[in-house]
């Protein structure tokens, strides 16, 4: 039996990158997965992939419309969501002088807002359902100041302070509803590699550095399938760097 079986997991921004490898995990520990993208195409050909124990949903989540019809449409053909992976994000590298209003508001709209939208779907559904684990793809940015990153930075930011508040909230109303984020350094993704260029050089004298490594989408994937499963059920609103100390070493 695996670690997640039987759980019906969502994830969103599903069609590459970090999602499409967890959700890949997690089917493999006996979890059927829904990927989420805007991208259908790609978000399809990842369901294929992976499997009979994957489907695809095409989710804009700065939409509420959609998220609404997504979390319906996983409730009505499985009964219910065990867990919610809000992964979709962009990443857009200006400093504070360089990023325009309405670069700040694209970034904080998909990557708060959209996660925003996504917490509070999911936590009407998992309410009526017996609880669930919300996980929240926040970064390292979030907890230091990335110079060239102002608006991501920002964005992850709220998607922290937002995971507290959820984490918070379901314990109060004393739901079943677990709600963690995970600050990544470095992923090799193709959103990460406009991430690196815009680091400050002491940032990137880290990341270059042959000891520290590279983080890879499986790395943050294993913590995901753990903050899924149920051996991280006692964990609520916490913070799970996947950094390799890269925080502890710039301290």
């Amino acid at each position: 039996m695996g670690r997640v079986q039987d759980k019906i997991v969502l994830l969103s921004g599903a069609a590459s990158g970090v999602a499409r490898e967890t959700a890949t995990m997690l089917a493999r520990e006996g979890a059927t997965v829904v990927l989420a993208d805007i991208d259908e195409q790609a978000g399809r050909c990842a369901a294929r992939d992976i499997g009979q124990n994957a489907s695809f949903v095409r989710l804009d989540i700065t939409n509420e419309a959609d998220w609404h019809d997504a979390l319906l449409n996983v409730r009505a053909r499985f009964g219910r969501i065990d867990a919610l992976v809000n992964s979709a994000a962009i990443c857009r590298a200006e400093s504070i002088e360089d990023t325009s209003l309405d670069l700040f508001r694209t970034v904080l709209r998909v990557n708060a807002e959209g996660t925003f939208l996504g917490c509070k779907h999911a936590v009407l559904h998992m309410k009526e359902t017996g609880g669930g684990s919300i996980v929240n793809l926040s970064s390292t940015a979030a907890l230091v100041g990335h110079t060239g990153l102002c608006a991501y930075t920002a964005s992850k930011g709220a998607v922290t302070a937002l995971t507290r508040n959820v984490a918070a909230h379901c314990r109060q109303k004393r739901y079943r509803i677990r709600c963690n984020s995970i600050h990544p350094a470095g992923i090799r993704t193709a959103m990460s590699a406009a991430m690196l260029e815009a680091m400050d050089e002491e940032t990137m004298s880290f990341e270059s550095n042959p000891q520290s490594g590279v983080c890879e989408p499986q790395d943050v994937a294993h913590m995901i399938l753990y903050l899924v499963s149920d051996e991280s059920r006692f964990i609520n609103g916490a913070e799970f760097r996947v950094d390799n100390a890269y925080l502890t070493s710039i301290g």
